[in-house]
């Protein structure tokens, strides 16, 4: 007989296990906030992960004013250019004015000679940017710059004033994050497909069992005659979208200023060359992959009265 009692195998949160559309996910800004007028977004790319000295200075923590050692992931993030301006009417895109056509452009969209102009009579309602990276300076193998549409802070008028300062300038990752809570969207290693135990978690089935022991016992009853979407079945396996949520800032660094590179650069990733962000335990992905940070969509409290102060790598 078999134990009616046991947790199913494999998680229903994350269905359908397709592969990601895109390795740069998308976020919905609406439903993120931010004090004052800003972008709410950045991407970086995975350096890997590393363990941190730092000082605690939680108010109220055991280890109060003690050095201890903290997993974290380090994550490259090299200047960003707005791209184009996006405005919205009930929820639709009304007008996409691109603004730049910079030659890192070229392999990644069609460029015209002429950009264009933002003009008064465009009505809207909300306002966000397309935002693409830098990654040509970055030790990533990768020519096409990554692209992502990333939402502000702030009412429509402030925003709109605050994109046109910002046309043709370099965005960096300390004018948009400092410190506090992080989400952090990536796209996991992907393993192809694979069978039910590998993919599921289900146990082997006895060596004398009939029909395959990496196999499910039974996919589904007589009636209903149908076999449903929550039966443990072979197929993809990794490559999803995935987030962390509420990842704590340890440091926000420039690698001018602070060098933070091992003798040899980072194993399976090389030298960081820009701007860096350290962010507390782990992000989906693998080294090299594009991550987007954004600001916390449900920020807890207990996270955001941790304080460290970062003293060193190990």
């Amino acid at each position: 007989m078999t134990d009616n009692n046991g947790m199913r195998s494999g998680s229903l949160q994350f269905y359908p296990r397709v592969r990601a559309k895109k390795v740069v996910p998308s976020v919905n800004w609406k439903a993120t906030s931010k004090d004052g007028v800003g972008f709410m977004g950045f991407v970086g790319y995975k350096v890997g992960m590393t363990s941190v000295w730092a000082k605690d200075d939680t108010e109220h923590s055991m280890a109060k004013n003690k050095r201890i050692v903290i997993p974290a992931t380090i994550i490259e993030c090299p200047a960003m250019k707005i791209y184009s301006v996006r405005f919205y009417k009930n929820g639709k895109v009304m007008k996409d004015v691109v603004v730049s056509n910079d030659k890192v452009l070229k392999k990644s969209v069609k460029l015209s000679k002429k950009v264009g102009e933002i003009k008064d009579d465009i009505e809207f309602d909300d306002v966000r940017v397309i935002l693409f990276s830098g990654v040509k300076n970055t030790c990533v193998d990768k020519n096409k710059a990554d692209m992502a549409e990333i939402g502000l802070s702030g009412s429509v008028d402030e925003k709109l004033a605050f994109i046109k300062e910002r046309i043709g300038k370099d965005i960096l990752i300390s004018e948009v994050f400092s410190d506090g809570l992080v989400d952090v969207r990536g796209v996991t290693k992907g393993f192809g497909t694979n069978g039910p135990v590998k993919r599921f978690g289900i146990a082997l089935k006895d060596h004398k069992s009939e029909k395959g022991q990496r196999r499910p016992g039974s996919l589904a009853p007589w009636h209903p005659s149908r076999v449903t979407f929550r039966a443990p079945q072979a197929g993809q396996t990794g490559y999803h979208n995935r987030i962390s949520y509420n990842s704590l800032i340890l440091e926000v660094g420039k690698i001018g200023e602070k060098d933070i590179n091992p003798k040899g650069g980072f194993e399976h990733y090389g030298v960081i060359k820009n701007d860096y962000i350290i962010v507390k335990g782990s992000v989906p992905g693998p080294q090299k992959r594009g991550l987007m940070i954004s600001q916390a969509i449900r920020p807890t409290k207990f996270m955001a009265k941790k304080k460290f102060e970062v003293l060193g790598l190990r």
